[in-house]
């Protein structure tokens, strides 16, 4: 009696190519990410990038990571990095305005 060697399911050359065009994929959302000029897009293209990684990681046979970088990768810092841009701004307009206001007090003093 033989035993047989047990199913891989990523084995052979058609998870090779899957393999290789997720890194693929993963490499181009990376260099998207780097490119995008304006801060919020380049939050929405980050947040792209992490659902790939998350995609390669399930073709890699580590849901837990794959979960993991979903939750973190695809959600969790693209809000944060929207929402510290949305703060920073809204304080830069409150001191915008404060520092006009002051110089027209004194302008007005004068």
């Amino acid at each position: 009696m033989t035993t047989a060697e047990p199913l891989d399911a990523l084995s052979g050359p058609l998870a090779d190519a899957l393999i290789c065009l997720a890194l693929a994929l993963a490499a181009l959302m990376a260099t998207a990410v780097v490119l995008t000029r304006r801060t919020v897009r380049q939050a929405i293209v980050l947040s792209g990038y992490g659902l790939v990684l998350g995609l390669l990681f399930l073709i890699l046979q580590a849901p837990d990571v794959a979960m993991s970088q979903i939750g973190v990768g695809t959600v969790l810092l693209p809000l944060i990095v929207v929402l510290a841009l949305h703060a920073t701004r809204r304080h830069r307009d409150t001191t915008g305005r404060e520092d006009a206001n002051r110089e027209d007090g004194k302008e007005a003093r004068r």
